[in-house]
């Protein structure tokens, strides 16, 4: 059995230069591997391949929302309505078909029938809509990763110390692998805000900072 509560108490103590002297996040991935089960780092790579753009498509998505984890099922929910949303948006903009490029998850016996199935609940577009409408680039791409990083929180709210807990911190790390990319700088204030969160779920837990 996992013992969640060591994989995630036992998360390295970062510092601000953590990448030039501290360990790398491919590494922090890796010793969280090595201390899961074959099948939760089967879950895992499931949340890390939906970061992956080549890896995601109408089958990664059918596959997620009818994943038997809840977090998976949830969150891959909300990022097919935002990669859906910001398709929309482009399209306006460019005068296109609303629809052109959109991945449906619809049934094609629908298409016969001409019944439209209910679409998902995404509570969030609205805030999305008015991030989309920036004028900055960059403050467009900090504010869509700040709505993941808010749905991740709400999503594991009551995940102290389980699996889902350890899926959210994995899809964080991929929302600052992409920073990390983009703005150096940003990304370590990213992955510093992760460890402070992480240890605020430890508050009267003993471990040991420097390890």
């Amino acid at each position: 059995m996992n013992n969640y509560v060591y994989i995630i108490a036992g998360l390295p103590d970062f510092t601000p230069d953590w990448r030039q002297g501290g360990q790398s996040l491919d590494g922090y991935l890796g010793q969280v591997a090595e201390l899961l089960s074959d099948k939760d780092n089967e879950t895992v790579s499931f949340v890390i391949d939906g970061f992956d753009k080549e890896k995601i498509g109408l089958e990664f998505y059918r596959h997620a929302l009818s994943h038997r984890n809840g977090f998976i099922r949830e969150f891959f929910k909300f990022d097919l309505n935002v990669r859906n949303r910001k398709v929309r948006y482009l399209n306006h903009a460019l005068g296109r078909d609303l629809d052109k490029d959109i991945l449906s998850l619809r049934d094609p016996e629908a298409e016969e029938t001409g019944l439209e199935p209910e679409a998902p609940e995404f509570k969030e577009a609205e805030r999305l809509q008015s991030i989309l409408e920036g004028n900055d680039i960059l403050s467009r791409e900090r504010g869509i990763d700040d709505l993941y990083w808010d749905k991740i929180d709400e999503l594991t709210l009551f995940d102290y110390l389980n699996f889902d807990k350890i899926l959210g911190m994995i899809a964080k790390m991929m929302i600052i692998r992409r920073w990390l990319i983009l703005d150096e700088e940003t990304g370590r204030a990213m992955f510093k805000k992760l460890v402070d969160e992480v240890r605020g779920t430890f508050k009267g837990v003993e471990y040991n900072e420097n390890k």
